[in-house]
């Protein structure tokens, strides 16, 4: 017997009120949330794909300036949103450059101008723009894959890869199950570490004592994983997971007109932006 559900009416679609609590309600402003899945992770993997091979500064840059502007446009903003893609993301980005440029080897830029020299160890210009050209690739591929990474959920792009993509749904909801197991490993660890400091267990500084509070948390940590997978195992027997080649869905993932129109737009604005820059510094 497949599993059943509630089917959404279409007042409930509508509405500014979502049925499933782990889906982020749309609002006309910012529409990525409104977008499927697929079309946030389909639109920007060939630019994506096509940085890895770039050479120069300016592509990543000008891909880098259109993924911020997509993320401003398109999701609600947090303080800690602001300090990773504000901070933390140019700062990374600055010195993963600056080690990509000490490391990058003196004899095939030495002909460039000279920035900074310590005894017989010169920086040249060169360097530096090798550095910082391959530090803005992983920038830009970082900000690229937060449109998809911060306007959906784990259990929707599960839900439309099972629906569109065709993947079998014993994959896909196993790995949802276990991809869920990791919160509430973190719940439990925290819940054990309280434990031990009300019990005074394995307490003092150091690396051994340090060792050994971690050799506590094991025992319980692992008897909680397997009560719970025991209880998550059970659970899906009794829904006859598996039994039948496929599953009634309850919360339909459906692609519309503008996941089309969002992922040709973004795959045009690709090609015009690799175009604009194009050669890409290969030779």
């Amino acid at each position: 017997m497949t599993a059943t559900g509630p089917v959404l009416t279409a007042r409930a679609a509508h509405s500014n009120v979502d049925p499933y609590a782990d889906r982020v309600v749309a609002s006309p402003v910012r529409f990525l949330y409104g977008l499927n899945p697929l079309a946030t992770l389909a639109a920007p993997l060939p630019a994506m794909l096509a940085l890895v091979f770039v050479r120069d500064v300016a592509t990543p840059l000008a891909f880098l300036a259109l993924a911020y502007a997509l993320l401003l446009i398109g999701v609600s903003f947090t303080r800690r949103l602001a300090l990773i893609l504000f901070l933390a993301l140019p700062v990374a980005a600055a010195a993963i450059g600056f080690g990509f440029a000490v490391w990058t080897d003196p004899a095939k830029v030495d002909q460039s101008v000279v920035v900074w020299q310590i005894g017989a160890w010169t920086l040249y210009g060169g360097a530096l723009e090798v550095g910082y050209a391959t530090a803005l690739r992983i920038a830009a591929i970082i900000a690229l894959s937060l449109i998809v990474g911060l306007s959906t959920t784990g259990p929707d792009l599960v839900r439309a890869s099972v629906q569109h993509l065709r993947v079998p749904y014993r994959i896909g909801y196993t790995a949802l199950a276990a991809f869920r197991f990791v919160p509430r490993f973190g719940h439990e660890l925290d819940v054990i570490r309280q434990a031990h400091r009300v019990r005074g267990a394995h307490g003092g500084r150091g690396p051994i004592a340090a060792v050994a509070r971690w050799f506590g948390y094991i025992v319980p940590l692992m008897a909680g994983a397997i009560r719970h997978a025991e209880r998550v195992a059970l659970a899906m027997d009794a829904r006859a997971f598996g039994a039948y080649p496929d599953r009634t869905e309850r919360h339909l993932v459906p692609w519309q007109a503008r996941d089309t129109v969002f992922v040709l737009a973004f795959i045009a604005t690709s090609a015009v932006i690799l175009f604009v820059f194009f050669p890409w510094g290969l030779s």
